[in-house]
C-alpha cells in the first residue's frame, strides 16, 4: 500500500510515517516509479510504535525494542520492554510525590487565604506567608516551601495556546530528560515549533527549551526548575 492508504488505515499522517522511515523505525520498500510501498504488517508496527510512545519511550528505545519484536519471540520482547516501563514508571511516581508536595501546600496556601480578614487597611506579613500559616518574619520565609513557577496566560489565551502544543505534538514521540521532557518532531515542524516557543519564553520565562535541527529531524528539549514542573507536564504530557 502506499503513503496515503497506510496513513488513512492507521490514522497516522503521512509527515509521520516518514519521518519514521527516516529514523529507521518503518521501512518501506520502494515501487518501480520510486514511491514508498508498505505491507499489511506495517499497520502492526505503526500500532506497536504508538503504544510505546505513549509510554513514553523515545524514538532510540523504540528501534531497539523494534529489533527484537520484529524477528524475536515474545518473551524477548517482554525482557526489552519491562526494565524501560519498570523505569518509567519509577519517574511518573516521583513526579506524583511532587504533584501531591505541590497540591498540599496550594491547599495551605488557600486555608491560610481564606482565614486572612477582610481589613480595608494595606497588607501586613501575615498576608505574605500562604505557604506557612502559623509562621512569620524571616525563618518562616526560609523554611517556607518554594511556591510553584506560574504561566502569565489566563483564560481563553491559555486555553489557546495548550491546544497549539497539543496540536503540534500529538503524534510525537516523547521522552523523560533531566528537568523535563525530550519530543521528536519532523524537521517541516520546524518553522511552527519555533513560533510557538518564542510565543511561551513571553509567558513562561522560566521554561527552557532546545532546538537540535538536523538531517533526522527536530528534536525539542522543555525542562524548568523543580517549582516549574507541573507546566513541563502540562505543556508536553497534556
Amino acid at each position: 500500500m502506499r503513503v496515503s492508504q497506510l496513513a488513512a488505515l492507521s490514522g497516522v499522517p503521512a509527515t509521520t510515517l516518514r519521518f519514521y522511515e527516516q529514523e529507521g523505525l518503518l521501512p518501506a520498500a520502494r515501487t518501480a516509479a520510486g514511491y514508498r510501498s508498505y505491507g499489511p504488517a506495517a499497520v502492526d508496527r505503526l500500532a506497536f510504535i504508538g503504544t510505546a510512545k505513549h509510554l513514553g519511550l523515545p524514538l532510540a528505545e523504540i528501534r531497539e525494542v523494534l529489533s527484537v519484536w520484529e524477528g524475536g519471540a515474545c518473551r524477548d520482547v517482554r525482557a526489552q520492554l519491562r526494565p524501560r516501563l519498570a523505569a518509567r514508571l519509577a519517574h511518573a511516581s516521583a513526579r506524583r510525590r511532587e504533584l501531591a508536595c505541590f497540591e498540599r501546600h496550594l491547599g495551605a496556601a488557600l486555608a491560610h487565604l481564606d482565614a486572612l480578614p477582610a481589613r480595608s487597611s494595606a497588607c501586613d506579613s501575615g498576608c505574605s506567608f500562604l505557604g506557612d500559616p502559623t509562621g512569620s518574619g524571616s525563618d518562616a520565609a526560609a523554611s517556607a516551601p518554594q511556591p510553584a513557577l506560574a504561566c502569565s496566560l489566563t483564560g481563553s489565551a491559555h486555553e489557546a495556546r495548550t491546544d497549539a502544543w497539543r496540536r503540534l505534538l500529538a503524534t510525537s514521540p516523547r521522552g523523560a530528560v533531566a528537568g523535563g521532557y525530550a519530543v521528536d518532531l519532523p524537521s517541516e515542524a520546524a518553522e511552527e515549533t519555533l513560533a510557538l516557543v518564542r510565543e511561551e519564553q513571553r509567558c513562561c520565562p522560566f521554561l527552557t527549551f532546545r532546538l537540535q535541527l538536523d538531517a533526522s529531524g527536530l528534536r525539542l528539549e522543555v525542562t524548568a526548575p523543580p517549582e516549574g514542573q507541573q507546566l513541563v507536564d502540562l505543556l508536553v504530557l497534556h
